[in-house]
């Protein structure tokens, strides 16, 4: 086994550090995890990986060109990295991101952040009771063109939003479904709510703040799986505006869209895995043309991506500041997904706040359980 002991040294002084990183799991994610911390040379590398599978976390390693590697994440820790990102299956985030806090590591945690409220919040008592900051990867708030177009919403420069719609129309054959801890609760917490649509509707509440109230709809109509392969939802939010939110793993025709109508406007975004401003329009109400052009600022034409999040945490590292979308402003896209399923479950609406300790969706996202939980059957298995 590769000794997983890191050596340290101070940077000069007046220098800005360059950050030494470790990636725990190195499954399918980690690569994009590795290729983002590759995009800021000389701000970040990655000095470390750990996975259970000695094989391959050698062979990530030796993929890209990290020096250390091992099995045992306690060991690891003990090189006193700068960042830990967590990038194995949902089952685990809480685990190792609890592990990696109170050794006092800071951490970059993959979607979805944890199984459950109850789960959440365990590992957000731990980030503030030792002070050490715990990030969740939302990556699609930090492409340049949604960074513009929240700047505009919140300023008021596209009036007020009025109407919203929000689909995550993927494709998963069912041969996708064979991995282990795929359509599982206990292992995934949900199907494609959790682990799939919640970065676009991240995205979406991201730009118009918080919510309030959810109906939502859900069915597993196709694959079989213990979790849902569709959910529809119907959104209230604080301000007012009313939103459609469709997760499916379904669609032959993939598609990521998030569309806005303000009462100057109407944005949209269409991609699929991440995003460039040229996948944003503006089109204006008649007589206010200008609102048109109010993209044109915006340079940047990469995608969204893992990339765009790193180069901001490492901002936020360098300047002292706490780390981009904490633990508790990811907790309201969490508390929506619950939200969803407890809507979709028990057939009616759910409140932002109700849902609390001793609440029976606090502590699983199946709460009560799918209604398609006793049947083996495919044939109707929708609420």
């Amino acid at each position: 086994m590769n000794d997983p002991a890191l050596s340290y040294q101070e940077p000069l002084a007046g220098a800005r550090p360059e950050r030494r990183h470790l990636v725990v799991g190195t499954g399918a994610i980690a690569h994009a995890h590795a290729a983002a911390v590759a995009a800021h040379p000389r701000r970040a590398a990655v000095v470390s990986a750990v996975d259970i599978d000695a094989r391959r976390a050698e062979d990530f390693a030796a993929g890209h060109g990290i020096p250390h590697w091992s099995t045992d994440l306690a060991q690891a820790l003990q090189g006193r990295p700068d960042l830990a990102h967590i990038c194995t299956p949902p089952g685990s985030h809480v685990p190792l991101a609890l592990q990696c806090v109170e050794a006092g590591v800071p951490v970059l945690l993959e979607k979805p952040p944890a199984l459950s409220l109850a789960e959440l919040d365990e590992l957000l008592e731990a980030s503030e009771r030792t002070g050490v900051d715990v990030s969740v990867v939302f990556q699609h708030r930090f492409g340049a063109a949604g960074l513009e177009v929240r700047q505009l919403l919140a300023e008021g420069s596209l009036g007020r939003p009025l109407v919203a719609v929000c689909d995550t129309m993927w494709y998963r054959p069912p041969e996708y479904f064979a991995v282990p801890w795929r359509g599982k609760w206990e292992v995934e917490g949900g199907g494609p709510t959790m682990g799939h649509g919640i970065h676009q509707f991240d995205l979406l509440l991201a730009l118009l703040g918080g919510w309030t109230e959810v109906s939502a709809m859900a069915g597993r109509l196709a694959r079989d799986t213990a979790t849902e392969d569709v959910s529809t939802a119907l959104v209230r939010f604080d301000n007012g505006a009313l939103a459609t939110i469709v997760n499916s793993l379904l669609s032959p025709r993939e598609t990521s869209h998030l569309r806005i109508d303000t009462e100057l406007a109407t944005v949209e975004v269409e991609h699929l895995y991440g995003y460039s401003k040229d996948d944003w329009t503006i089109t204006p109400v008649p007589g206010r043309e200008s609102v048109s052009d109010s993209l044109v600022s915006v340079t940047a034409d990469g995608q969204s991506g893992h990339a765009d999040q790193v180069g901001a945490v490492l901002d936020a590292m360098d300047a002292g500041e706490p780390l981009p979308v904490p633990l508790r402003e990811a907790r309201d896209t969490m508390e929506l997904v619950a939200a969803v399923y407890a809507s979709a479950f028990t057939g009616r609406a759910v409140r932002k706040g109700e849902i609390v300790p001793g609440h029976p969706f606090y502590s699983r996202m199946d709460g009560t359980g799918a209604p398609w939980a006793e049947s083996h059957s495919l044939e109707g298995a929708s609420l």
